[in-house]
């Protein structure tokens, strides 16, 4: 299906350590869907923030700026669709990388 992403990860059941996405492209703005049966946190430490990951929430953040992690949870099958435009994709077609919004 049409996307306006370059990239689409699909975690299954994992544990994502505290990271920051370094080959994300800064000024794009990441999207990360909950599904399963999960009840999941989002964890964002700079912000000392704990977020319900329940199935059926979708995050927007810029992961390359903000670090981030979801830690292992009490009950349930957890699937997480991740998408992100990779900063090197620009380089080649010469494309002008967006600003930062105001």
């Amino acid at each position: 299906w049409p996307s306006v992403y370059t990239n689409i990860n699909i975690i299954v059941n994992q544990e994502t350590c505290s990271h920051w996405d370094v080959t994300s492209a800064p000024t794009l703005l990441d999207l990360l869907v909950s599904l399963g049966s999960h009840n999941a946190k989002f964890l964002i430490p700079d912000l000392g923030a704990e977020l319900a990951y329940s199935p059926g929430t979708m995050i927007f953040l810029s992961g390359k700026i903000v670090q981030h992690s979801v830690p292992k949870w009490e009950k349930g099958e957890r699937l997480a669709l991740v998408h992100y435009m990779k900063d090197k994709v620009h380089d080649q077609p010469k494309v002008i990388r967006p600003a930062w919004t105001t």
